[in-house]
């Protein structure tokens, strides 16, 4: 089964906590700290494996989990990192942030390797908290929360040559009988609802991938059809082969066929309609296949080859492949418009937000707040009011004094409640 689209949630490691631990010596009534740091989480990374096409396997795993950093240990000794995840994915694979639908990554050569979602930082021991005023602190970090997030993985596949057209056009057909893929063929519109590839080799030992893509449709660029789903797949090819009904056998006009499916891809991408392309009438054992084409020549105008073929007797196909071939030696190999990978720059966010709950409650928000929380190990007295200091250091007291806060109001972040004391 071919998968080209799948939604999946990703959740890098956790750092390991710091440890609370003193040393104990002989004739020293009061060792120093001895809590060591934790390690640090695993990312989730995704590599590019030249043996996958397609994106099945997350069918059935769309939960992917890294492993947490060890914790701090006694004697200063830093806990052990967690190993990454390396989850393999097919060549074309392009990720994105399923919330913001930002781009994370394009993964095309294999190998090729993208973080897609980071470990947290192991927390820190008491040994690093150690001063002159205070040289056996009761304090520790936990680790740092890992990345998590809902990501989206689209698969576009990377052929040499894409074939276009309306449904029922033949490019089933001539897939098959030039390669030794077996795609299904019927004379019903979409009998092609996902796409087929196949290796083509001509006379002269020339070979290239060939994609035959779903049927196009008026509005595809809208989603119309199979829109989006055979789109995106065209975006890797590097030669377009156009392949229209030169037979007119479902009373439509060759050449509107013709401008119609450039249009579409046109709006799509502005890019497409740069791409090579080549154009294929077939159907020309047909009636009347003959005249359309004498007409369809005089309306084109233009200097794009085409070549008359019959998929069903195979008549003109050995030219076609050397035409194919011939033209593919003169596009660059690589894949044209390739995105690199995208490295994210965020805006500066506050480090936290007020809202009023429903109940009165003064509701503290942000990345950087909530991920402060979560790093602090409320069981020690010195770890509480260390945190109590570090939001005094960032302006909430004030902040929530603008707000209207007062002694006893209720403050809450995530699951936590504190009292407000002015």
């Amino acid at each position: 089964m071919f998968v080209d689209y799948v939604t999946i949630y990703v959740k890098a490691g956790d750092g390991g906590d710091g440890m609370i631990a003193f040393r104990r010596e002989k004739y020293v009534p009061k060792g120093g700290p001895a809590g060591g740091d934790g390690g640090k989480g695993g990312d989730i990374i995704f590599e590019v494996d030249e043996g996958l096409n397609t994106l099945m396997d997350f069918r059935y795993n769309r939960h992917l989990k890294a492993e947490r950093g060890q914790n701090g240990m006694n004697k200063g000794k830093h806990g052990k990192d967690a190993e990454p995840l390396i989850v393999p994915v097919p060549p074309g694979t392009s990720v994105y942030d399923n919330e913001t639908g930002e781009l994370i990554a394009d993964l095309v050569e294999h190998g090729q390797r993208a973080v897609i979602a980071k470990g947290g930082k192991g927390g820190r021991g008491n040994i690093r908290f150690a001063t002159s005023r205070n040289p056996a602190p009761h304090i520790a970090e936990k680790g740092e929360p890992g990345e998590e997030k809902e990501v989206r993985l689209e698969l576009k596949l990377i052929a040499d040559v894409g074939l276009v057209g309306f449904p029922s056009v033949g490019k089933s057909t001539i897939l098959s009988v030039t390669t030794s893929a077996k795609p299904k063929i019927a004379d019903y519109h979409f009998t092609t609802l996902a796409p087929n590839l196949g290796v083509v080799e001509t006379e002269d030992h020339r070979s290239f991938v060939m994609a035959d893509l779903p049927g196009l449709i008026e509005g595809a660029h809208e989603g119309v059809g199979l829109g989006h789903q055979f789109l995106r797949h065209v975006e890797r090819t590097r030669l377009i082969v156009h392949v229209i009904d030169m037979a007119a056998l479902e009373g439509r006009d060759p050449y509107d066929d013709y401008v119609k499916i450039n249009r579409e891809l046109k709006e799509y991408d502005e890019a497409l309609s740069k791409r090579p392309q080549i154009i294929v009438a077939n159907k020309m054992d047909m009636p009347g296949a003959e005249e359309n084409l004498r007409r369809f020549k005089e309306k084109l105008n233009d200097e794009t080859p085409i070549y008359p073929i019959s998929a069903l007797t195979k008549k003109g196909l050995r030219e076609l492949l050397f035409a194919i071939a011939d033209k593919l030696e003169e596009i660059p190999k690589e894949p044209l418009e390739e995105k690199p990978i995208v490295i994210k720059h965020h805006k500066e966010e506050p480090p936290f937000q007020i809202k009023r709950a429903d109940d009165g409650a003064f509701v503290l928000y942000g990345e950087k707040i909530e991920r402060l929380l979560k790093m602090t190990d409320f069981s020690t007295d010195e770890a509480a009011q260390r945190f109590a200091r570090q939001l005094r250091r960032m302006g909430v007291d004030d902040a929530l004094r603008e707000r209207g806060a007062v002694d006893g109001s209720i403050v809450r972040i995530l699951d936590y409640e504190f009292e407000f004391i002015d």
